[in-house]
C-alpha cells in the first residue's frame, strides 16, 4: 500500500481520485480502456487502482497518440461490465475527485455503469474538480498545473495513474496555496458548482421546475414542456428516440413523456 499522502482536508468519509484513458471524448459512443483510482481513507492511508479494459471497439489512432494504449494493449483485458458491480461497490461510500471530472470521467464512467445495467448515483457526493479550481484560479492544464503548483514537470503525462497523483498532488498544493478556498469537501463541492454544477445528460436536456415538469433546454422546442410536446408534437419525440448517440436516460425520460399522453 501506497504511503499516506500528505492532505489538508479533514475527510468524514473516503475521497477517491480517478482518471479515464478513453476512446474518444463522445460520453454516449466512446468507451473508458483504463482507469486509475487513488482513494484516501478518513485515516490517512491511500489505496491505489489501475485496471485497463477491452473497449469492444477500435482504438483510433488519435486517440493512441494521446494516452499510447493500441488494441493490441487490451485484447485480452477484461470488459468493462465484467468489473462494474465491484467498481461500483468500490466507489459506493466515497466521495469523487478528479481534473475535469465533471465534464468528462463522471459523465463517461456514468455511461459505462448504465451500458453494464450497474446502478451507480452520483447524488449526494461531493464531487472535487481540480481542473475548475484551476482553471478559476490559474487558467491553464494539467501539465501546467503540476509545473505551476508543485514545480517540476508532470512525467508519464496521459498515463492514467501518473495523472491522477499529479491531480491529488495539485489539489493538496492548491489548498495550501489559496487560504480562501474552503478547507472542507461541502465547502469544495459547492465551490466547484458555482464555477460548473455537474449535469447528467437529462440536465443538459431537460430543466425541471419545482412542480417537476421538464422544460426542452436545447432543439427548436427549447422552453417548451416535454409533456406539451408529447401531446402536440410526439412524432418530434419519436424522432429523438430514433437517434443513435442519444444517451439512454434521456430516452427513458422522452419515452414517459409519451406514455404519460398514450395513457390519458
Amino acid at each position: 500500500m501506497p504511503d499516506p499522502l500528505p492532505f489538508p482536508v479533514s475527510l468524514d468519509r473516503p475521497l477517491v481520485f480517478f482518471d479515464l484513458e478513453t476512446t474518444g471524448l463522445r460520453v454516449g459512443e466512446d468507451r473508458i480502456i483504463e482507469l486509475a483510482v487513488v482513494r484516501l481513507a478518513p485515516s490517512g492511508d491511500v489505496t491505489e487502482k489501475e485496471r485497463r479494459f477491452n473497449p469492444g471497439i477500435p482504438i483510433p489512432p488519435e486517440a493512441t497518440e494521446v494516452h499510447g494504449i493500441t488494441d493490441a494493449d487490451v485484447a485480452d483485458e477484461p470488459a468493462f461490465a465484467q468489473v462494474a458491480r465491484a467498481l461500483a461497490d468500490f466507489l459506493d461510500p466515497c466521495d469523487l475527485a478528479g481534473f475535469n471530472v465533471r465534464r468528462f470521467d463522471l459523465p463517461m464512467l456514468l455511461a459505462e455503469f448504465r451500458r453494464a445495467d450497474v446502478d451507480f448515483d452520483p447524488g449526494g457526493r461531493r464531487i472535487i474538480d481540480v481542473q475548475q479550481i484551476f482553471h478559476n484560479e490559474e487558467r491553464r492544464d494539467l501539465s501546467a498545473a503540476v509545473r505551476f503548483y508543485l514545480d517540476r514537470e508532470l512525467e508519464d503525462a496521459h498515463s492514467a495513474l501518473a495523472d491522477i497523483r499529479a491531480t491529488a498532488a495539485v489539489l493538496g498544493a492548491q489548498l495550501e496555496r489559496y487560504p480562501h478556498l474552503p478547507r472542507d469537501l461541502e465547502g469544495l463541492d459547492r465551490y466547484c458548482d458555482e464555477i460548473a454544477p455537474f449535469e447528467t445528460e437529462v440536465d443538459r436536456w431537460f430543466a425541471t421546475e419545482d412542480s417537476g415538469a421538464r422544460l426542452f433546454r436545447r432543439g427548436k422546442h427549447r422552453d417548451r414542456s416535454l409533456d406539451e410536446i408529447a401531446a402536440l408534437h410526439p412524432d418530434y419525440l419519436q424522432w429523438m428516440l430514433g437517434l443513435d448517440d442519444l444517451d439512454s436516460t434521456v430516452k427513458e425520460v422522452v419515452e414517459e413523456a409519451l406514455n404519460r399522453t398514450r395513457t390519458r
